[in-house]
């Protein structure tokens, strides 16, 4: 079975991630493999009643692509088990301004999955930008790749991890001292 990372451990990976074919064509829904499946946005789009029937929301889950607009699953937070979020190549940083659009605009609560092309260097950012797992690619070392959370021990911008940039940290702490020292 494969592993993942989520909430900075290494687990075992019981989704199977559902690509379309590579003339575009999806696959129809009794095709599917069976158990938890992520599948891409556009067969959530054209499938998912029959997708709910077959199956419960826990073993249900929805990948964007780059250029598919979050909002579009925001009805659908309550069915789905996981977004995924696919970055096709390592330089496509779209899939960061779907996360952070998923946590901050959409108020999304659950697992958000990084696939595809997820590489060590990424992670940190991507963390940042509210993901919680990641999907490494499989020619990858999981144990390195743990590492990157670590690699950073003050962040300057204001983010999904904390949305409070340094400058407004130290106030908050100067001010913190500074009743401490009066009282």
């Amino acid at each position: 079975m494969a592993s993942i990372i989520k909430n900075r451990a290494i687990v075992s990976d019981d989704w199977t991630v559902v690509r379309p074919a590579e003339d575009g064509t999806l696959p129809a829904v009794n095709d599917l493999p069976a158990g938890k499946v992520l599948v891409p946005l556009a067969l959530w789009q054209a499938s998912g009643d029959a997708l709910r029937a077959s199956r419960s929301a826990a073993e249900i889950g929805v990948w964007l692509a780059p250029d598919n607009e979050p909002a579009e699953l925001v009805a659908d937070f309550d069915r789905i088990a996981l977004i995924g979020v696919d970055f096709p190549v390592f330089r496509d940083g779209r899939g960061y301004s779907i996360g952070r659009l998923l946590r901050e605009r959409y108020g999304y609560k659950g697992e958000l999955r990084a696939i595809g092309d997820v590489l060590r260097d990424q992670i940190t950012f991507m963390f940042r930008c509210g993901f919680d797992a990641y999907a490494l690619r499989e020619d990858k070392d999981f144990d390195d790749a743990l590492k990157a959370f670590d690699e950073f021990s003050v962040q300057y911008q204001g983010a999904v991890d904390n949305p409070s940039p340094l400058f407004r940290r130290r106030e908050a702490a100067e001010a913190a001292e500074s009743a401490k020292a009066s009282a």
